[in-house]
């Protein structure tokens, strides 16, 4: 049966009889016996086909949307039982926010491979809910995340403590200046990176416990970004101090604490409720929260 659901899923995607049988190594007349065989086991019609256009039917976007989770389990099955009889091995799927995943998550991957060899990381770089999502519809074995963290179905564990900062350009009239008010950043534009993501979920926080309400706000979806506006003068940000160093230590950016404002976040591990997850998925758990603190440390 997977053998046919895969036919199914790379006809679908493919929107293509013939591209899907390229695919597949299998001829034109093969794919389509393969998906005759479904649409009689199911008494359904899973295409319309005419000489210009392949389309699901209403049949075909149900088994469509289920067997991709289906494909999805057979391969987790296959894992857990592979790791009965043979030491951590094979794909480990992570997935992190962009904070996290573009500034350490390199360097913690770099320090796990030393370990362990012969598992080899796939890394997802999406803003945290979008992680979260994933990891929840088992397209991820772990996700990483910043800031709190509720969503049924998973458990989220912290492993470490982002501290964040004000940062302005070097130009700017508070920069060099250790601590500011809070009541100086008012009347600033706030260029904040967009929904979702774990940066701006703290931000919010921030602003809401403050008091604070700025009237210009413009959104980006990386630090890097706001990194280059922020230089540029265009406004100011709040941002982990794990993506500014080089740009402080080099004069780049200015970075300020807030006086009796602190700013910091968890970062947490999430993985689905339930006792079977591959053995490389539990050593990734237990490296993590030394990998990171000897990273943070040097």
């Amino acid at each position: 049966m997977d053998a046919l659901l895969v036919t199914f899923i790379t006809v679908v995607e493919r929107n293509n009889f013939t591209k899907a049988s390229e695919e597949l190594h299998l001829t034109q007349s093969a794919v389509s016996r393969e998906i005759q065989v479904l649409e009689k086991k199911y008494g359904v019609k899973l295409f319309d086909r005419t000489n210009k256009y392949v389309r699901l039917t209403k049949a075909g976007e149900i088994l469509y949307h289920h067997a991709k989770d289906i494909l999805i389990q057979y391969d987790r099955v296959e894992k857990l039982i592979h790791d009965l009889a043979h030491s951590a091995q094979g794909v480990l799927e992570i997935g992190s926010g962009y904070t996290f995943g573009e500034y350490l998550l390199p360097r913690v991957i770099q320090e796990f491979k030393l370990l362990y060899p012969s598992i080899i990381p796939k890394i997802t770089i999406k803003n945290s809910h979008r992680i979260a999502s994933q990891v929840l519809r088992r397209e991820l074995d772990i996700g990483i995340v910043e800031g709190k963290l509720e969503m049924q179905g998973l458990v989220a564990i912290p492993f470490a403590r982002d501290e964040m900062v004000v940062i302005v350009s070097p130009a700017h009239r508070l920069a060099g200046r250790a601590v500011v008010e809070i009541g100086e950043l008012g009347s600033e534009t706030w260029i904040l990176r967009e929904r979702g993501s774990g940066t701006r979920e703290v931000t919010n926080r921030v602003f809401s416990d403050v008091g604070l309400s700025p009237t210009s706000i413009m959104e980006f979806g990386s630090s890097q970004v706001i990194k280059e506006s922020v230089e540029a003068g265009l406004g100011i940000s709040i941002l982990s101090e794990w993506t500014i160093r080089k740009e402080v230590k080099y004069g780049i950016l200015s970075a300020l604490k807030v006086r009796d404002v602190p700013i910091s976040r968890d970062v947490c591990y999430v993985l689905p409720v339930t006792q079977f997850r591959t053995r490389a998925t539990d050593l990734f758990v237990e490296c993590i929260p030394d990998l990171v603190k000897n990273l943070v440390l040097r």
